[in-house]
């Protein structure tokens, strides 16, 4: 059976107009429409960044007694709760990567990467140099773990 609706709660909570806070909520599964009629919004055409907004507004379905959810209630999150449910998003509705086990050649250490789609890469963040260091291709600093 398909799970349409998937319950949540935030790490930090959303504290409405009162000063009530609340942590959990459900969210539904994003349809077509969800994800192509934000594009129309002039705010996300002025900033794109704010598709996430939009589109949060249209799926999280309650935060505690919340039920009006709107780009308003989703803007006054903490960032922290806003990255919790994109994750929460990007995981129900299958837009999350693949994670595949890998082991350093070098030091056989043992992580997971995740592998983007065909076509997309990640970009390796530029540093201010273009040389690169005789010993780089010998060495393994392990995986690189965000928090």
């Amino acid at each position: 059976m398909l799970t349409v609706e998937h319950e949540f709660e935030l790490p930090q909570g959303y504290i409405d107009q009162d000063g009530e806070l609340h942590r959990k909520g459900a969210m539904r599964l994003a349809t077509a429409a969800d994800e192509i009629l934000p594009m129309k919004d002039p705010r996300v055409q002025g900033l794109p960044a704010y598709l996430i907004v939009i589109l949060l507004s249209r799926v999280v379905l309650r935060i505690g007694t919340v039920t009006q959810i709107n780009p308003g209630v989703i803007e006054r999150l903490f960032a922290r709760d806003l990255d919790h449910l994109l994750e929460i998003y990007n995981h129900i509705n299958g837009v999350a990567p693949p994670a595949i086990a890998v082991t350093c050649p070098h030091c056989e250490t043992g992580f997971q990467v995740a592998v983007p789609p065909p076509g997309e890469s990640s970009a390796t963040p530029w540093t201010g140099s273009t040389r690169r260091s005789p010993s780089s291709d010998n060495v393994c600093t392990g995986p690189t773990v965000s928090s």
